[in-house]
């Protein structure tokens, strides 16, 4: 046995609980003091009001420093943020110059109340903050470089459709009429699975070099999605504006939720890359003269190995307006299970790249591995695709992220 004589640690124990401070409130205190530092909460507090009723001693800060917090603790639900924050409250939001915690119920009261207008001025705030400070002191080195060593900016417009988890509710003659609180954010729309479910649509702009978001868009079910596509380009025009890049070395990806020709009129000219949707082009006669020659080259994947035969099809007319671009399709062989992505027939399995880029610039095989390669982008938003409780309502705030998600 070893006997210590001295020491100067001294363990006291007792039977009371006592909380620790959660892991995420450092980077919420870093969080605050940046924001304070920038004025922004300032400007949160002057210029984004809205008429609303029983808020009581609270404002509009207030509410959004609770939203602050939870998009950083990355808890799955306000409840479970709530139960670690409430120990903390006083310090949480003394960060942000304010003295009470809204409770839970106010919370949704405010969302429930909160109008477009408010929404469109904190958009614009947090827009304009980003626009008006640059990333570093000196420019740094960032883009795409074609074939012709011209530089472009790429930027990501992804929209993706979310399904809402749908509880069985009881219907009783003693009970009123059940009401579901996500009703006003959703709606049935159609997320490739199944017909009827309720879903909503989110679209989000992001500055592909730089990870800088540069704006975000919901609305229940399949969504106004050529609307939020134009007010997508009007955000990446200003983020050019700003910074003095010409507007014909910006290049777009799109996910498929855009593949038709109708939207290519709603691009202001940008350049771009999107997968096509609209599988009845492949009935067009220049197309399928084209299948029939040889291909114009050949893709490896590099972490699948699959092999895609390309096809090049320049100067074709889509679109209501017959606004031209090249069509690129690409085949491979079907497996044993259904392919997800395009469409099969007779054991060939047939996708379609939409693009204005030119072919001396961009080759066949760099559109489709430009659109391919977008894997950075869609891990930024996997956490948030996960599928949520109805009831339970998780806000993304777009902030102006910096670099590598920095602040």
């Amino acid at each position: 046995m070893t006997t210590i004589a001295y020491s100067p640690v001294n363990i006291q124990t007792s039977v009371q609980s006592v909380p620790s401070i959660p892991a995420w409130f450092g980077e919420v205190t870093l969080l605050a003091h940046h924001l304070s530092c920038q004025k922004i909460l300032e400007r949160i507090s002057e210029q984004v009001r809205f008429a609303r009723r029983r808020f009581g001693r609270y404002e509009v800060i207030d509410f959004v420093a609770v939203l602050f917090g939870y998009a950083v603790s990355s808890e799955r639900t306000l409840e479970g943020f709530y139960e670690q924050i409430q120990p903390w409250a006083s310090p949480f939001m003394a960060l942000f110059g304010r003295d009470h915690l809204p409770a839970r119920s106010t919370l949704s009261r405010f969302l429930a109340a909160l109008d477009q207008t408010a929404v469109e001025a904190r958009l614009t705030l947090f827009l304009h903050d980003l626009l008006a400070r640059p990333l570093e002191k000196e420019e740094q080195s960032g883009g795409l470089w074609d074939r012709q060593g011209n530089p472009f900016l790429v930027f990501d417009i992804d929209g993706t459709r979310e399904a809402a988890r749908q509880r069985a509710l009881p219907k009783t003659t003693d009970r009123p009429a059940p009401v579901r609180r996500l009703r006003p954010l959703c709606a049935p729309g159609y997320t490739g699975r199944k017909r009827g479910e309720i879903v909503r649509t989110r679209t989000t702009v992001l500055q592909a070099h730089t990870h800088q978001w540069l704006a975000t868009f919901g609305n229940p079910g399949n969504g106004e999605y050529r609307e939020e596509l134009r007010r997508a380009v009007a955000a990446i025009r200003d983020y050019l504006k700003a910074h003095h890049h010409p507007e014909e070395r910006a290049l777009l990806r799109l996910d498929g939720q855009y593949g038709t020709g109708a939207v290519l009129a709603d691009l202001a000219g940008l350049a771009y890359v999107m997968r096509g949707k609209d599988y009845q082009i492949l009935k067009r006669a220049e197309i399928q003269a084209r299948l029939k020659l040889p291909p114009d080259q050949q893709l490896t994947h590099p972490e699948s190995g699959m092999v895609r035969a390309l096809y090049a099809c320049p100067d074709l007319p889509l679109g209501p307006e017959g606004v031209r671009c090249r069509v690129v399709v690409a085949t491979h062989s079907a497996g044993a299970t259904k392919s997800r992505i395009g469409v099969t027939r007779s054991g060939v399995v047939y996708e379609l790249f939409l693009t204005n880029l030119p072919q001396s610039a961009f080759t066949a095989a760099d559109v489709v591995a430009l659109y391919l390669h977008r894997g950075a982008f869609e891990n930024a938003l996997a956490d948030e695709d996960l599928e949520q409780d109805e009831g339970l309502v998780g806000v993304v705030i777009p902030l102006a992220v910096k670099r590598d998600g920095k602040s």
